[in-house]
């Protein structure tokens, strides 16, 4: 049976130009972004799926059993408890009350956390201080072909409230700074050139090629919200790098309009593929010789090899031997 990968945008004839990109989708603003929180907590509640030590739950059962005012003495073990670690995203400006959605993973020997209730549990962020805190019960996803869930992992959807708010005021900055997602030169220019035009003046300034410095104009002086909701609905053409992207794993491959072969002859086990132009590939031994015109890009490759059902790992050696010899106009990235 024939060795069958799955060629993602890649057998599609992608045009040369990109559409237009918002700036919301391209651009972040410096400051601007989310926490990482992380906390230790209890899952209880468990028919008997929980941790079978009692080496960390039973010490952390005890302090919590102190702490409400029992006297216990001994570590507690109960296969009803499990250990987990509880994590949660901050996102910015976010306020005292506001709830969070909360992801909940075993650090036990725990069978499954289903039926159980997620304790009290602090969540701190890289400094150390407490941000928010998570409690509720856990929610566990089943895999996609419905034949089981993740037992060990879940979610407490909204379990997470905020207790502190991150410091921080934005509506009366004088000057931001911009950052693209995919650093370009070309893409830069052209959201510098936007920006400028649609704010009447040389306000936005690129530095390099990933980051603007945009002075906030008097016009929304204590206003640059704002002045956000209106840059970050234009639009600008972006433009990035010739890349192709093989993962070998999964047989997938992606690849953009721009990537072309140039004129190449190449032989590859019983295969020849030669590009129109190019000197002709040998074609003894009774190898089976693949005749490519001269404007052949990438896609259009990938797609021929793949009707001859060639392998994830021939395809990969194809490609960094085109690299190689200089014939693939763009990047190769293997996963």
């Amino acid at each position: 049976m024939k060795n069958v990968f799955f060629v993602l945008a890649a057998l599609l004839a992608l045009p040369q130009a990109a559409p237009a990109a918002r700036l919301k989708d391209i651009v972040r603003i410096k400051g601007v972004r989310e926490n990482m929180l992380i906390g230790y907590g209890l899952v209880v509640g468990l028919k008997g799926t929980g941790d079978s030590s009692a080496d960390v739950t039973g010490k952390a059962l005890l302090r919590m059993f102190n702490k409400m005012g029992m006297n216990v003495e001994t570590d507690v073990k109960s296969k009803n408890v499990a250990s987990v670690v509880v994590t949660a995203r901050l996102p910015a400006f976010s306020r005292a009350g506001q709830k969070l959605d909360v992801s909940v993973s075993s650090v036990g020997d725990a069978g499954s956390l289903e039926g159980g209730t997620l304790l009290i549990t602090p969540l701190r962020a890289g400094d150390q201080q407490v941000y928010a805190v998570a409690q509720g019960p856990i929610s566990l996803g089943s895999i996609t072909d419905g034949s089981g869930k993740f037992g060990t992992a879940g979610r407490v959807p909204l379990g997470g409230i905020v207790e502190k708010e991150l410091p921080g005021e934005f509506a009366n900055k004088k000057a931001l700074r911009l950052n693209l997602d995919e650093p370009d030169f070309t893409t830069i220019a052209r959201t510098v050139r936007v920006i400028n035009t649609e704010l009447g003046g040389k306000y936005a300034t690129a530095v390099d090629q990933s980051t603007i410095d945009l002075i906030v104009p008097f016009s929304y002086d204590g206003n640059a919200v704002e002045l956000m909701a209106v840059l970050e609905n234009l639009t600008v053409d972006t433009d990035t790098r010739a890349r192709v992207v093989i993962n070998e794993k999964t047989g997938t491959v992606v690849t953009g309009g721009k990537v072309r072969v140039k004129n190449v002859s190449l032989a590859h086990g019983d295969l020849a593929i030669q590009v129109a132009g190019a000197k002709p590939a040998a074609k003894g031994g009774g190898k089976k010789v693949v005749e490519i015109p001269a404007t052949t890009n990438v896609s259009e490759l990938a797609n021929v090899l793949n009707e001859l059902g060639v392998s994830p790992k021939d395809l990969t050696a194809i490609f960094q031997s085109l690299k190689a010899a200089g014939a693939l106009e763009g990047d190769l990235e293997i996963l």
